[in-house]
């Protein structure tokens, strides 16, 4: 029986708040398997007096969207100096920020769909039908709409009419103050998970998505049976290569650590695009991590016993 003492950090204040709680028991359950010793802490006004009256031997990050991901709770730890499990702060910010990454992945050649960046003042200031029209006549149709931070597909939504344009625009404002419009590429969405292990970050197999909907949204991300997943990926030896390829090549220029996600398409062409990143992937029943780990042959328990250890190592 070991004697670490590990808090997992979930809940928090953000729309992911439930999906959180539950990623958070599912993962203390799983750490609990290999012995150790576990609590689950909620990430409220409490966080810090209880950091400092008791410390843990590690925290691991279990939260969804907001601070959870935009580096805010990890800047806090940083402060405490309390290993953690999951990305610093800094890089945190960088993912959080998806026309950031895909702007940082684009410099280094990788292909990702390309996008406009609308804040919310440009449709007041130019005029929102003007806007909208310039955007199709850039992106073309169909193209796909979403807050340009947060996760879990929050507010997004695929255009396929100029038409649907303003009622899009209007549900993803309401996530956020502004909208990453991208054109839409068809093929097969993927989930490609990276672990940092003693060699390295290595790609755990893909998984691939098809949601009845056609678009993988919050409820079909967290609803049991409006998706059907394959663990791996119905993807040829050539692009179940590349699919990994590209999500290590997002967690080292991005900066990542410990453990990712990456959201890809396999266009028909066999080109695989980079949509984003996540920091924290999610550890529910249907979430996409766990069903790489098991893939993979390995399990949840053993994968972040191990990144606790990395985390300890750190100091």
């Amino acid at each position: 029986m070991s004697d670490r003492w590990i808090a997992v950090l979930s809940g928090g204040l953000s729309h992911e708040r439930e999906v959180s709680l539950r990623s958070g028991r599912r993962l203390s359950a799983a750490l609990r398997g290999t012995g150790l010793v576990v609590e689950e802490w909620d990430a409220d006004g409490t966080l810090l007096s209880r950091l400092r009256g008791s410390r843990p031997d590690a925290v691991v990050v279990a939260l969804h969207g907001g601070e959870g991901e935009n580096g805010a709770v990890q800047s806090v730890l940083e402060l405490t100096g309390v290993p953690f499990v999951g990305t610093d702060s800094r890089a945190c910010r960088r993912a959080w920020d998806k026309p950031t990454a895909k702007a940082e992945l684009a410099r280094s050649g990788l292909a990702t769909p390309d996008w406009v960046v609308l804040p919310h003042s440009t449709f007041r200031v130019l005029g929102a039908q003007a806007v909208l029209d310039s955007l199709v006549d850039r992106l073309g149709l169909p193209l796909i709409l979403k807050p340009d931070q947060g996760g879990s597909a929050l507010g997004a939504r695929v255009v396929r009419e100029a038409a649907e344009l303003p009622a899009a625009m209007v549900g993803c404002l309401a996530y956020g103050d502004t909208v990453m419009a991208e054109r839409y590429i068809e093929g097969v969405e993927v989930a490609v998970s990276v672990v940092d292990g003693p060699d390295g970050p290595t790609a755990l197999p893909a998984v691939e998505i098809v949601p009845e909907s056609g678009l993988y949204d919050y409820a079909a991300r967290y609803t049991a049976g409006l998706t059907h997943y394959h663990a791996p990926a119905r993807l040829s030896e050539a692009e179940a290569k590349a699919v990994g390829e590209l999500a290590v090549a997002a967690h080292r220029l991005l900066g990542l650590r410990d453990v990712s996600r990456t959201d890809a398409i396999v266009a028909a062409d066999g080109t695989v695009h980079f949509l984003e990143v996540n920091v924290s992937p999610g550890l529910t029943e249907t979430s996409l991590l766990p069903m790489a780990v098991e893939a993979a042959g390995r399990s949840l328990g053993e994968v972040f016993a191990g990144l606790v250890e990395k985390a300890i190592a750190r100091g």
